[in-house]
């Protein structure tokens, strides 16, 4: 493969590149690009790397026209998230508040979170969805048990001070005897029974 007008430093840092990049896909770009700089063609490069010979002119080509930079990649900009940035201080405003009696529980579960979304936010997200919605925000679905709202732990020490013993202490236990008649199973025979 032809590759023209390269310097001596971008060999340089092709070399330094293929010996110490830790992105495994720059440090195979660098190689490939590498090689086809030694007058190598694409198929054996291609047969080196393991990879398609489109793939290694895909790069050749990329570092011809934009040089070392043309090898990493480009910003990707992915997909929108459903509720809007500007929401989501609302959002953890909402999640962090106590859930409304209207809510019908003590905790938010995911669930609830995605029937929050839909009715006051206005946007459909899956349980998985909403689940990566919440990391991303910061928040973890994993919690202690909540406790409720009627809990009386005064009532709970007095319960436990004041309740009968449900069931008599068990008798001591005896220990084993020693068995008489030698040991306690028989070895196995070396054929099975038919």
């Amino acid at each position: 493969m032809d590759v023209q007008a390269h310097s001596a430093d971008d060999v340089k840092v092709l070399e330094r590149g293929v010996r110490a990049e830790r992105d495994a896909r720059l440090r195979e770009r660098y190689r490939g690009v590498l090689l086809a700089l030694r007058g190598f063609e694409a198929l054996p490069i291609a047969d080196q790397l393991g990879r398609s010979r489109r793939f290694v002119q895909y790069w050749v080509y990329r570092y011809r026209a934009h040089g070392l930079a043309g090898l990493t990649d480009r910003p990707r900009s992915g997909q929108p998230t459903c509720l809007p940035r500007a929401a989501e201080d609302r959002l953890r405003a909402r999640l962090d508040a106590e859930p409304r009696p209207q809510d019908g529980v003590c905790a938010l579960r995911g669930l609830d979170v995605v029937r929050v979304l839909h009715e006051e936010f206005g946007v459909t997200y899956s349980l998985p969805g909403a689940y990566d919605l919440l990391h991303r925000l910061g928040y973890s679905y994993l919690r202690p048990r909540p406790q409720h709202r009627k809990n009386d732990p005064a009532a709970m020490q007095r319960w436990r001070h004041d309740a009968p013993l449900l069931s008599r202490r068990s008798a001591p236990r005896t220990p084993p005897r020693r068995s008489r008649s030698g040991s306690r199973t028989k070895p196995a025979s070396g054929k099975k029974a038919r």
